[in-house]
């Protein structure tokens, strides 16, 4: 019997902005700054890339590449897509372990 996969699309779960919050720091936490760009054309997807790229006044296949595993979004750029959601930047002291 051959089983048939569907391709998960992680953009059809991220519903809220919770979701968005949560997803986004996982993937923080993964230390990999290919997979944020990644992460946050996902995000960008599940909230609709058309009226999110005309928002932060860009071309919407421009902020397709951009957003890709192999893309390099400018720090305006990725600062942009964050604000029009309703996100932002934070610092804070790096965790340390304890032993």
């Amino acid at each position: 019997m051959t089983e048939k996969w569907e391709q998960w699309d992680p953009a059809a779960d991220i519903n809220t902005q919770e979701d968005v919050i949560e997803f986004m720091n996982a993937v923080l936490e993964l230390d990999d700054p290919s997979l944020f760009s990644e992460a946050l054309g996902i995000v960008a997807r599940s909230k609709g890339m058309t009226s999110l790229a005309r928002e932060v006044g860009v071309g919407r296949e421009s902020l397709y590449k951009s957003l890709s595993r192999s893309g390099n979004p400018r720090f305006s750029t990725v600062a942009k897509v964050l604000d029009t959601m309703g996100l932002e930047f934070q610092v804070a002291p790096k965790a340390t372990a304890t032993a």
